[in-house]
């Protein structure tokens, strides 16, 4: 998720008339602020020595940087100046930033039990139900617990091949779709995103709770959502969300300062999704209870997961959801962007498939052939 920081800014060289008493006030704050810096740098000195560090200002670091909303060309921009691994300041906040596949890789696999204690921002503490879910867990027993379920139900090799007549038929419908856009409007856009998007989510439900659907009744709501209602209480409002900036996330000393916008704009979609999801899981207990099983990843948990909780079910079975219905939409959009600026990649990957394939349907046992559509 790219992190958005839309932040105003005062405007410097105001005149401002200042009576005795607020020069006092604000020697007396300015003490505050050098003994709290000079206590954070006594804490910090305990530790090794520093990553090469990116310039800011006191107090705030590098927040006024990063008011753009593509602060991966900023990172990229710094790279070049400090290296793959550098720090940079978010208010009292230390960040260390990766700019290689490389070291995201052992951060996030082979380290991943020195870094999983991360804090989160305030958002992603209530979205996450403070880190119940496999991708944001601490590295302790439920962290591999859940893993492992995952793995068996969703993501593993296994579980991968009883979920290929889903990955087919989205295929096959995304294909259609395309191929009769393409034939009754020849010379307009394709949003392929409203495409894929709406037939990733479907993949997803089939995954998570064995069946798509059309609509559901949420009795907390006492309301029946269409379908596309529930895709965006469950993903893109949650995507939103994510995103959203609290100010304290980035002073943490102020935390006791309300923010009452922001916590009740964050309670909202959280509960409305628990709403939703819970209305879900009613509908797929009653059919396990009627003797109807289905390869799902709520078919398993119910049965061999006795040791989680209905919130920690609930909270896996949405996150089964949201990751397959986001990352693989924003990634496969940018591929195709991308490669419809490029005749010649065009070509390229038109020969290759043409050499592999011939007039044949691309099937996922040609995927080891086909390299540079792979890449």
């Amino acid at each position: 998720m790219d992190a958005i920081l839309n932040l105003q800014t005062v405007p410097l060289g105001t005149a401002i008339t200042i009576g005795g008493p607020a020069v006092a006030l604000g020697g007396i704050s300015l003490w505050f602020l050098k003994e709290y810096v000079n206590d954070q740098k006594k804490k910090s000195s305990n530790f090794l020595p520093p990553l090469p560090e990116v310039p800011g200002l006191p107090v705030i670091g590098n927040l006024l940087q990063l008011t753009e909303k593509k602060p991966h060309k900023t990172f990229t921009n710094w790279a070049e100046t400090y290296g793959p691994i550098y720090s940079i300041k978010a208010g009292a906040n230390t960040i260390v930033v990766l700019n290689t596949n490389e070291l995201a890789k052992e951060a996030m696999v082979t380290r991943y039990s020195a870094i999983s204690t991360r804090k989160l921002t305030n958002a992603l503490k209530i979205l996450t139900c403070d880190k119940s879910i496999v991708a944001i867990s601490d590295y302790d027993e439920f962290h591999k617990t859940v893993k492992r379920h995952v793995l068996t139900s969703v993501l593993g090799p296994n579980a991968q091949k009883r979920h290929r007549i889903h990955r087919d038929t989205l295929v096959e419908n995304v294909s259609k779709e395309l191929h009769d856009l393409v034939r009754k409007y020849p010379h307009e856009a394709v949003n392929l995103r409203k495409i894929f998007q709406s037939e990733l989510f479907g993949l997803a439900l089939k995954q998570a709770l064995g069946k798509d659907i059309e609509s559901i009744y949420v009795e907390e709501l006492d309301a029946t959502l269409p379908r596309e209602d529930v895709l965006k209480t469950l993903v893109l409002d949650i995507m939103e969300g994510a995103i959203d900036v609290d100010w304290r996330d980035f002073f943490p000393y102020l935390k006791w300062v309300p923010n009452k916008s922001f916590e009740n704009r964050i309670q909202r979609k959280h509960l409305r999704r628990e709403a939703v999801m819970k209305a879900l899981i009613m509908e797929q207990r009653k059919r396990i209870n009627s003797g109807e099983e289905l390869n799902s990843y709520i078919d398993y948990l119910l049965s061999e997961a006795n040791t989680l909780a209905e919130k920690e079910i609930l909270m896996l079975l949405w996150e089964a959801i949201i990751e397959s219905s986001d990352t693989t939409v924003v990634s496969t959009e940018w591929a195709m962007y991308e490669l419809a600026k490029d005749p010649k990649r065009q070509e390229q990957l038109f020969l290759e498939i043409q050499n592999v394939c011939g007039s044949n349907k691309i099937t996922e046992e040609k995927l080891c052939q086909l390299p540079y559509l792979c890449a």
